[in-house]
């Protein structure tokens, strides 16, 4: 008997995006933590912020926390995001 494994993606569908231009360093950098606000989330950003600053030279580190962990930042938030180099989001349970 042979298996025949069918792969439905749509191969012309065009990207909806493109990702942000790679940063040759982040020293001197502000990174910017979004949380959605859930506890397992302080103790990682706390441990992601100190190696940042240790070991990348970042600048300042910056939190901001989501009104509601199951929806998308807010606009507050979106409209800051020019202010940073870098953001990086996390989930916490």
């Amino acid at each position: 008997m042979v298996l025949q494994v069918l792969d439905p993606t749509n191969e012309t569908a065009p990207p909806l995006g493109r990702p942000a231009p790679r940063l040759a360093s982040l020293a001197g950098a502000t990174v910017c933590f979004i949380s959605n606000g859930k506890e397992g989330t302080k103790g990682f950003f706390a441990h992601l912020d100190h190696m940042l600053r240790a070991q990348f030279a970042v600048a300042d580190v910056v939190v901001r926390v989501k009104s509601n962990f199951s929806a998308p930042a807010g606009a507050d938030i979106v409209d800051e995001i020019r202010r940073w180099q870098a953001v990086v989001t996390g989930i916490g349970d």
